[in-house]
């Protein structure tokens, strides 16, 4: 449900008493509102929104430099909370090098029936060299493969030659960031990133210093909330991106103990689903003009709102 702060959370404020439909448009109309059309407004944040039990969005912009962020917190202690890691499409040459083929990440929500949406892991695809905007060749059905391990409702479809940071969903829905080149029997969901910027509470330290797009994950000390980051770039004079660096200052700043970065750049996105249409919203700016389609995806389902596959008890 939506707080806003000039209505009681009952809804109308004249008789504390509104229809769930009314209810259901004002929730909509006020997240569409600060999430979609805030943002341009320079310098500010926009107000807390909670579209879904247990999910708290905001957004920020920023102009020294010009930065715009958007944030989500999963309250982990939420049990109708869920969070899931999905592949595009089907393995399309079996025990072959590929595992997936690209889809949209909004498609792949959709599918699976999730609540808000952010892309996952690095990848490569066949044939395919990185470009942004109209040169991007991230067609949808391309077949590709992730860089780390991957699993999906307890069924491990990727492993990795090196050990990658990851973020693991155990089987008792215990939530961690671990660093693995192949999953554990007891892991649920895994999504895996290409480098740690946060250990134990302390950044940590990169050479790298450019600015791009990132898209990062991170839990507090109590491994009871998930921050997720989507940060905007290559957009001079808008939005800049984060180096590693900042970025690992930012999750600090926003109470993780613990962080990694998934994939970025024209990767980066981040969607809600409209709770009256289904439709899903993409609240950020991704580089190539739309959604690029990926090889997997990060979701957050809510029991209640949109079914969702849970691990056996």
């Amino acid at each position: 449900m939506v707080v806003n702060p000039l209505r009681c959370q009952g809804g109308c404020p004249r008789s504390g008493i509104c229809s769930r439909a009314t209810a259901a448009r004002r929730r909509l109309a006020f997240v569409l509102l600060e999430l979609v059309l805030i943002y341009p407004a320079w310098g500010e944040v926009s107000s807390t929104n909670h579209p879904f039990a247990g999910i708290t969005i905001y957004s920020e912009t920023r102009r020294q430099p010009p930065t715009r962020l958007f944030v989500a917190e999963i309250d982990l202690t939420n049990p109708r909370v869920r969070l899931r890691v999905s592949p595009g499409g089907s393995d399309p040459d079996g025990p072959g090098e590929w595992q997936t083929t690209l889809m949209p990440p909004t498609r792949i929500a959709a599918r699976e029936h999730m609540d808000l949406v952010v892309n996952g892991d690095f990848f490569r695809a066949r044939g395919v060299k990185d470009a942004e905007g109209t040169n991007s060749a991230f067609r949808a059905e391309n077949w590709s493969a992730v860089s780390g391990p991957a699993v999906t409702d307890g069924k491990a479809w990727a492993t990795s030659n090196a050990r990658r940071p990851c973020l693991v969903v155990s089987r008792n829905r215990e939530v961690n960031i671990e660093m693995q080149d192949r999953p554990n029997p007891d892991d649920w969901e895994v999504v895996a990133g290409n480098t740690l910027l946060v250990e134990a509470g302390v950044a940590v330290p990169h050479t790298n210093q450019l600015r791009h797009p990132r898209t990062a994950v991170g839990l507090d000390a109590k491994r009871t909330k998930l921050v997720i980051l989507l940060v905007d770039g290559r957009k001079p004079g808008m939005a800049v991106g984060m180096s590693y660096d900042e970025l690992a200052a930012e999750m600090i700043h926003l109470g993780c103990r613990d962080a990694i970065n998934l994939d970025g750049g024209g990767s980066s996105v981040m969607a809600i689903r409209d709770p009256i249409t289904a439709k899903f919203h993409i609240l950020n700016e991704p580089t190539d003009g739309s959604e690029r389609a990926v090889a997997n995806v990060l979701g957050v389902s809510v029991e209640n709102q949109s079914p969702g596959v849970s691990p056996p008890k």
